[in-house]
């Protein structure tokens, strides 16, 4: 089953999740098989030898065997369950200084060996247009290495029938608490990746990963008015034991919300779902004008992804990546001078592939780099960007800071968004200390709709659920709430930072880049962090 039949076949809104649907149909049993290590030791080193033979000075190989698995499901009824495998090789070689790719699905011997030699054929035919030669940070070879998710449940060994029942007792329970449509999903995702390079490194992974969105659609009949909450958990790099929902997992936030960390009850969200999607029915709407905004990290984190993991990934700096999405303002001559303001000195941003359960968590990124941590933003100052093996020595990096990535054996890896963090405050601070300061506010839980210009400048974000806050206390849950910034000003307009006792993770399942386009999964770690004097529009006024 293609992409285009599966969303067919599909009544939900799945398409606008950007599933990335390819591979064969299979039975669910497949999915919880390994590939065999050493046959993939074998195949990689014949399409090095041939790659060497074929003129290359460096070679890499990928071969991988994508898994995936998809529970959909309305109100009473199972809508659809997929079950994808995808296995291939991909190769990249440098010739004349110049990169070339190719890929295959075709595993023998003989057709690896010809994807190698076209590799390198393309990559010599490139290098007559190539300017200057591609020039490779050093990476230590590794050797055999490897590495995995450390799940304790395997989601893929989970049988459907178990899932089907999850899902069907979240819908249920969402029904009887008010709500009058419910979609609940189930996607998960084990890459068996495995690496291989002329810098003698042998990288076998095996990653997992786990996301469970619903939505919630309350009605009121007389007036036909509708509105919608969507859930309050976050995709994780875990296996099934996210759905073993256990106390030590959640946060009791102001204003009765739940926030989840290291497991999630999906009955329990769905049933405050229903009640919170009728009670925005008869919210107050808010006043435009300016307000101190505290903001949960299963809000702020789309914050994070669009105005700061975007804006610095090296390639969008230098106007490499332009048409998917734009470039970025924060560009080389500002990290140049050394003292450019992106936030208060309360603001540390960093990037990571190494935080345990987030999306991104990796031993080794695509290029057998091993992963790390490094600061982008340091006491409110710019300091660093993203940049892989063939970009660190624009920036001055002696080494790769390890965030290369392909979504597919057939893709060819570049750079992409490591997770990127908001450090938590050092002081100890909880949410309803933070509040307590605000004297006219708006305290924003969840991810909503959200516009950003090209170069990552000028934005507006919405939300799932809106509070107000007066005189240190939340007073009522309000509606048709956005705020607009630009990222510079809105980053130095961080008051506070509540400590990591709070610091909970948000993320995207298909994060898109790139032509022809890939996606990435990626995480954004804060705690609840409060804004001062931010501008807040009605959305309802602004559409008419």
């Amino acid at each position: 089953m293609d992409r285009r039949d599966f969303l067919k076949r599909t009544s939900t809104s799945v398409g606008a999740l950007m599933l990335p649907i390819y591979g064969n149909a299979v039975a669910a049993e497949v999915l919880a098989t390994q590939a065999d290590k050493a046959m993939r030791k074998t195949l990689a080193d014949t399409a090095l030898n041939a790659a060497t033979k074929a003129g290359a000075t460096y070679a890499d190989v990928r071969i991988g065997r994508y898994l995936r698995q998809f529970v959909i499901t309305r109100e009473t009824r199972v809508e659809n369950v997929v079950n994808t495998e995808s296995t291939g090789i991909g190769i990249r070689v440098i010739v004349n200084g110049t990169w070339g790719f190719a890929a295959t699905s075709d595993l023998s011997p003989d057709a690896i060996a010809k994807a190698a030699q076209q590799a390198a054929a393309i990559a010599k035919a490139n290098s007559k247009f190539q300017t200057a030669p591609v020039q490779l940070a050093p990476t230590k070879g590794l050797g055999e290495v490897s590495w995995a998710t450390p799940i304790k449940k395997n989601a893929m060994e989970v049988p459907i029938k178990d899932k089907v029942e999850l899902l069907m007792a979240v819908n249920n329970a969402a029904l009887k608490a008010g709500a009058d449509y419910i979609n609940s999903m189930m996607f998960l995702v084990n890459e068996q990746k495995y690496f291989a390079s002329t810098d003698n490194s042998y990288v076998d992974q095996d990653i997992h990963r786990i996301w469970t969105p619903m939505q919630i659609t309350a009605i009121d009949k007389k007036s036909g008015k509708f509105r919608t909450r969507s859930e309050m958990s976050a995709p994780m790099g875990m296996g099934y034991e996210y759905l073993d929902a256990k106390p030590s997992g959640k946060l009791k936030l102001p204003g009765g919300v739940i926030g989840y960390t290291n497991s999630y009850d999906m009955v329990e969200d769905a049933v405050a779902g229903a009640k919170q999607a009728r009670a925005k029915l008869t919210a107050r709407s808010v006043k435009p004008g300016k307000y101190d905004l505290v903001l949960d990290p299963s809000h702020l984190w789309l914050t994070i992804h669009e105005s700061v993991g975007h804006p610095l990934e090296l390639d969008r700096v230098l106007g490499y990546e332009a048409n998917y999405a734009g470039t970025s303002f924060a560009t080389l001559d500002k990290w140049k001078q050394k003292d450019f303001k992106y936030g208060s000195p309360a603001v540390t941003l960093f990037a990571d592939k190494i935080q345990p359960t987030t999306l991104g968590a990796v031993g080794y990124d695509d290029e057998g780099v091993t992963t790390k941590r490094w600061d982008l933003v340091k006491d409110g100052m710019l300091v660093n960007y993203q940049a892989i093996r063939d970009q660190a020595y624009i920036i001055g990096e002696k080494e790769s800071q390890g965030c290369c990535y392909a979504d597919s054996w057939q893709s060819v890896q570049f750079q992409r968004m490591a997770n990127v963090s908001l450090a938590p405050g050092k002081a100890k601070l909880g949410v309803e200390e933070m509040i307590k300061d605000v004297e006219n506010g708006i305290y924003i839980i969840g991810d909503g709709s959200f516009s950003i210009d090209q170069q990552r400048y000028n934005a507006q974000f919405g939300g799932q659920l809106f509070y107000e806050i007066k005189d240190g206390k939340i007073t009522e849950q309000i509606e048709d709430v956005a705020y607009q910034m630009r990222t510079p000003e809105f980053w130095g307009a961080c008051a506070a930072i509540c400590d990591d006792s709070d610091y909970r993770f948000g993320g995207s399942f298909f994060d898109g880049k790139g032509q022809p386009s890939q996606v990435s999964a990626v995480s954004h770690g804060s705690s609840t962090t409060r804004f001062n004097g931010i501008n807040v529009i009605n959305t309802a006024r602004s559409l008419g």
